[in-house]
């Protein structure tokens, strides 16, 4: 058991949501949950390489619609973002990091390369190639039950619908 993966896995995550979420890291978002600012910071590295969108923040916490638009939601509240409609699809909106928010990306990019360098202190990149390339495997393996378990709730979901429709005809509803 001490060797459990997913324990170190998640030993892992939680320093490192401690470390990234600490006051003294992340002045000026004192106002935020720690989720709030995990997004916000993948907001503010993101919106650096071209245009975001909710979609992308779904994925990539993979949480549901509903949690991305709430968290959304309120960081357009506290002005860390906007939501500006696209052009040639006025349902989807890119969302915009405001100057507010925009003020927080260089301590934070000064944050992010202390901590990698201080994860990977004493660790050869040869094994950290291999690191990466198994957490990888490990979150496609997560993410394929976790489409398995989705298909099947969907499945049954028809087939409970099928069989009411049945009903329902039989009964001459």
């Amino acid at each position: 058991m001490g060797d459990d993966a997913g324990k170190w896995i998640n030993r892992v995550s939680h320093q490192l949501k401690r470390q990234m979420c600490c006051q003294d890291q992340d002045p000026g978002q004192d106002d935020l949950t720690n989720m709030q600012k995990l997004i916000l910071h993948f907001i503010l590295l993101e919106t650096m390489n071209g245009d975001l969108y909710q979609r992308d923040i779904e994925r990539e916490f993979k949480v549901r619609r509903s949690t991305a638009t709430g968290i959304l939601q309120l960081l357009e509240k506290k002005a860390y973002i906007y939501r500006e409609a696209v052009k040639e699809d006025a349902r989807l909106k890119r969302i915009v990091p405001t100057r507010r928010a925009l003020e927080l990306r260089e301590p934070l990019l000064t944050n992010i390369r202390r901590r990698e360098d201080l994860i990977r202190r004493g660790i050869p990149d040869d094994d950290m190639e291999v690191f990466v390339r198994v957490l990888r495997q490990m979150s496609a393996n997560l993410s394929s039950w976790e489409e398995q378990k989705e298909s099947e709730k969907s499945k049954e979901g028809k087939e409970e619908a099928d069989e009411q429709e049945t009903t329902e005809i039989c009964a001459g509803v």
